[in-house]
């Protein structure tokens, strides 16, 4: 069993302050900014960033579908940190300054793979997966944030 992990990111034409915002109001903007990936997206606690308790089900593929359960927590300025309670799933999203009026926002996931066969492809092919999923939440959150 090793350590899978999905890593994309992307420049946003906005400054960072607004980008970490947005990505934080999981009772506002967080939702509009899933893709079709995600369902049953439901705020259970909180709702701004640090003690927000937020389920939704991500199908990764057709025939994969987690139930998340994830703890938000704020370790760090421009940070925020979902651990899921249901699995050993952390996201981390990242915003930093990028220059005048732009940012950096970076999201990885990181969880506990598969042993054997099944862990091979899961290490493999996973990754790329998310990945396209994360593409599409940050293509999203600029929409949102710069127009």
């Amino acid at each position: 069993m090793g350590q899978v992990e999905a890593t994309t990111e992307r420049i946003i034409g906005a400054d960072a302050e607004t980008v970490f915002d947005t990505l934080a109001d999981y009772t506002g903007s967080r939702s509009k900014l899933l893709p079709e990936h995600f369902s049953e997206y439901e705020v259970r606690e909180g709702g701004d960033g640090e003690g927000t308790l937020v389920h939704w089900k991500l199908q990764a593929t057709s025939k994969r579908v987690r139930d998340c359960l994830l703890e938000v927590t704020e370790p760090t300025d421009g940070q925020l940190v979902e651990k899921d309670r249901n699995s050993s799933m952390v996201t981390t999203w990242t915003v930093t300054p990028a220059g005048e009026g732009k940012s950096k926002a970076v999201v990885s996931t990181v969880w506990n793979g598969a042993g054997g066969i099944g862990g091979f492809f899961e290490r493999t092919f996973a990754p790329k997966g998310l990945g396209r999923i994360y593409d599409t939440v940050l293509a999203n959150l600029a929409k949102e944030v710069e127009s």
